[in-house]
């Protein structure tokens, strides 16, 4: 919790959330987002790290080189990221917030100063009522898009700002027993104290559009939870996720 009493949470979309699942980013997920920050801003402050400017190039261009080269794949973030940032604006601003960008590298994580400016930005960028967004500077850095769909990013900036609750939006219900994904019918482990009896729970699956599965998600957890940070992971599909998810309306992982 800040000075101003308010709460801090990390919110973590990733691409399957952005797109709902689809070949574009989703304007109305963008949307259902800013409308529940809005909606918490008197006692929740909120900094973002988003995946998706891959997606969102996708929707604009078709490059003349093969998808799976990461150099590509670098080209078409340099493209996406702001085609991505000016969604969020336009839906933020339409609900009165203001959003800011920040692009991160994971050696930014490996230097004092750094981390302290990077501390220092985001707490005046909040302060003032603007919402970071940041996303793996893609163009420069591969980590990314070769590992974890920025859920390592996220638990790394998440202990950097000594947030209260990390959440991972994702395109589950949080992480389902194993024995229930057999018998096709998935139940969420609803509470999570121990990971290592977690890691056998999981799948190596992979989202369609991320890079993650459940595994780096468990990863980045482990990260936080060293912090004593929770983490959520939580359906982003879902409508009003986060407000439900905040009133226990809706079955998702939490991790202590």
């Amino acid at each position: 919790m800040d000075k101003s009493g308010k709460k801090r949470i990390l919110l973590k979309i990733g691409s399957n959330t952005l797109t709902k699942e689809t070949n574009h980013i989703s304007r109305g997920k963008i949307e259902d987002i800013g409308m529940q920050i809005a909606a918490l801003k008197d006692n929740y402050e909120f900094v973002i790290v988003s995946s998706g400017a891959i997606a969102a190039a996708k929707q604009f261009v078709k490059l003349e080189a093969p998808d799976n080269e990461i150099f590509v794949k670098q080209a078409l973030a340099s493209i996406g990221q702001p085609h991505l940032m000016r969604i969020f604006h336009e839906n933020f601003s339409d609900l009165g917030l203001h959003t800011s960008q920040c692009l991160l590298s994971y050696s930014d994580f490996e230097k004092t100063e750094t981390k302290v400016n990077i501390v220092n930005t985001i707490d005046v960028l909040v302060k003032n009522s603007y919402i970071p967004i940041i996303n793996e500077n893609d163009t420069v850095s591969t980590d990314e898009i070769k590992f974890g769909d920025n859920d390592k990013l996220a638990a790394l900036t998440a202990v950097l700002l000594d947030v209260d609750i990390l959440i991972i939006a994702t395109n589950t219900n949080g992480i389902y027993t194993k024995a229930s994904i057999h018998d096709t019918h998935p139940e969420t482990i609803r509470l999570v104290t121990d990971l290592q009896t977690l890691e056998k729970e999981i799948g190596d699956a992979k989202s369609s559009h991320g890079t993650g599965g459940m595994q780096s998600k468990i990863d980045s957890a482990a990260i936080a939870k060293a912090a004593n940070i929770e983490t959520w992971i939580v359906n982003g599909l879902e409508d009003n996720f986060i407000l439900k998810a905040l009133q226990n309306e809706i079955p998702f992982t939490k991790i202590i």
